[in-house]
């Protein structure tokens, strides 16, 4: 992932925060041919000294077959992120982006069964937990989800390497950056996360 130095970030912290609020994301592999699929993914921490993401697809997705332990993997994270207008600006440029972004680059690891259900657990725990009627694993009986689980896949990315792109304007002068986070806070969600994410690099 190329990242130019002024949107380069070494904040672990934000990384997390990153994964946690967006992790629908994108698992990348290469075996044979480029293949990518959007699946849930979690950062476990169980040892912060050597995290890792922890994901899941469909044995019938193509790109299960060709993972194994070993294979190269990429899981790339999109945060907040919205146009920016050349129009905002008091002089002539080009129009951009803002956004925020994460990839991971690792060797996979496959899960065994174990593994897999206590990865479920935690998926289903997390989303659930906030439902007005949750339904947890246990609640569906071991039996079940055991018979379920013969249809997933599930493997663990061991981090190589990690990017982190926090790109906000951070190039441009004062006023033509105040102007940015105005307009964007007429915008939609996703602009005004970009001007909430640009106003906390004033402090």
């Amino acid at each position: 992932m190329y990242i130019p130095k002024l949107y380069k970030s070494e904040d672990l912290n934000l990384m997390r925060d990153m994964i946690r609020k967006n992790a629908f994301a994108l698992l990348i592999s290469s075996e044979e041919r480029i293949r990518a699929t959007h699946s849930m993914m979690i950062l476990n921490e169980d040892d912060p000294e050597n995290i890792y993401i922890e994901t899941h697809v469909s044995k019938a997705n193509p790109q299960a077959k060709t993972l194994k332990n070993g294979s190269d993997a990429v899981c790339d994270f999109l945060g907040a992120h919205a146009y920016i207008s050349s129009s905002w600006y008091d002089h002539i440029n080009v129009s951009t982006w803002n956004y925020e972004a994460v990839q991971i680059y690792g060797k996979v690891e496959l899960m065994n069964d174990d593994e897999l259900y206590r990865h479920l657990d935690k998926l289903t725990t997390k989303y659930e937990k906030p439902q007005q009627c949750p339904v947890m694993l246990s609640d569906m009986g071991k039996a079940f989800v055991e018979k379920e689980m013969k249809g997933a896949f599930g493997i663990k990315i061991i981090p190589t390497e990690i990017f982190i792109a926090q790109k906000l304007s951070q190039n441009r002068k004062e006023h033509d950056f105040r102007n940015i986070i105005t307009n964007l806070e007429h915008g939609d969600e996703n602009a005004k996360q970009v001007a909430e994410k640009m106003r906390a690099l004033q402090k």
